[in-house]
């Protein structure tokens, strides 16, 4: 790969400097607020982070590469049920179980990329979504294995480095998933700043031009879903440790479904797009179910036809074009200021 492409990035999706944004700042506030503020909300908020997590694994695929899948879900089931087996049978350690579940991902990540990034973007919509269709049902008939409609049960995780227990107020749960969610943000942005990044963002945009000046398309895409496919599976190891317990809904095609959503609600190619729409989408399910138990899926749904007509870009798409309003605006008037001043 040619780390030295000189290909410019989207505009508002510029590689992250190593210095922090103060939006990037005030969400970990934000993170770090809600534990102390909203002690009994931290199942919900532990269920938000791990969301996150997973759009953020998406978006990488997605994003920046441009891979468009509906069978994401494949790599969050097998690191819950790896992280599930483990705790079932010995292996209750958190930390390298997930680390496992992780590397369970990336593997099945990268032994499925070719077939999944091959061809157009609708065969290998329809090669993702029947992958995780096909481990659906291997789940569902893997009883002996997998518990199949009445779920995993049995597992057991130990304190987090033998002294933090997980407890039904998810207080240890939330902290656990929010450094995990904070690695992985740090890995990814660490990525998308890079040379890498840049030369991946060519390879979405125009895969002809940069095979031409020598790039190895095929080893950047391999490179970014494999990774895409661990950070899956780590998230899909934090919904088992956080509730010690596998659904088989794990690897149901809503929770692809869902999963797209959140990310084209906060920005699919802005890093923190997914997190905010994955935040966004679960207060608004959870909100507007306490609201309305029988029609709260009309209202969310109202909810987000909304927002792609007035925000078709995602929150962060918005965000940015308000930003160059801003910033043309400040241009335009310096001038004027400029001359009144000389006068």
């Amino acid at each position: 790969m040619n780390s030295r492409l000189p290909l410019a990035a989207p505009r508002g999706r510029e590689p992250f400097g190593k210095s922090w944004h103060a939006g990037e700042l005030g969400l970990w506030v934000l993170v770090v607020a809600v534990w102390f503020l909203m002690p009994d909300r931290l199942g919900l908020g532990t269920q938000v982070l791990i969301a996150a997590l997973f759009a953020l694994s998406l978006d990488l695929a997605m994003g920046y590469a441009g891979i468009v899948t509906l069978g994401h879900a494949a790599y969050l089931g097998l690191g819950a049920y790896v992280a599930g087996w483990l705790g079932k049978y010995g292996w209750t350690e958190p930390i390298s179980a997930a680390l496992l579940a992780l590397a369970a991902g990336a593997l099945m990540g990268l032994m499925t990329t070719r077939v999944v990034a091959a061809g157009t973007h609708l065969a290998g919509l329809m090669v993702t979504l029947c992958l995780g269709l096909l481990l659906y049902e291997a789940a569902n008939k893997g009883t002996e294995y997998t518990g199949g409609v009445d779920g995993m049960q049995g597992i057991t995780v130990d304190p987090v480095l033998g002294l933090f227990r997980f407890d039904f107020a998810s207080r240890t749960a939330y902290i656990y998933v929010a450094v995990w969610l904070l690695l992985s943000l740090l890995l990814v942005r660490r990525m998308v700043g890079s040379p890498y990044g840049l030369t991946l963002r060519g390879v979405r945009q125009n895969p002809r031009r940069t095979a031409s000046l020598g790039v190895d398309n095929r080893r950047a895409i391999t490179i970014a879903y494999t990774v895409s496919a661990g950070l899956a599976g780590l998230a899909g190891a934090l919904m088992t440790q956080s509730t010690q317990y596998v659904a088989l809904d794990v690897l149901a095609f809503h929770r692809s479904a869902d999963i797209v959503t959140m990310l084209v609600i906060g920005g699919a190619g802005y890093l923190y797009g997914g997190v905010l729409g994955a935040a966004l989408f679960i207060i608004l399910q959870d909100t507007l179910s306490g609201i309305n138990p029988v029609y709260w899926q009309f209202w969310l749904g109202l909810a987000l036809v909304l927002v792609m007509l007035f925000m078709p870009d995602g929150l962060m798409g918005a965000a940015d074009r308000l930003r160059g309003w801003l910033r043309t605006r400040k241009t335009r008037a310096m001038p004027v200021v400029q001359r009144k001043s000389d006068a």
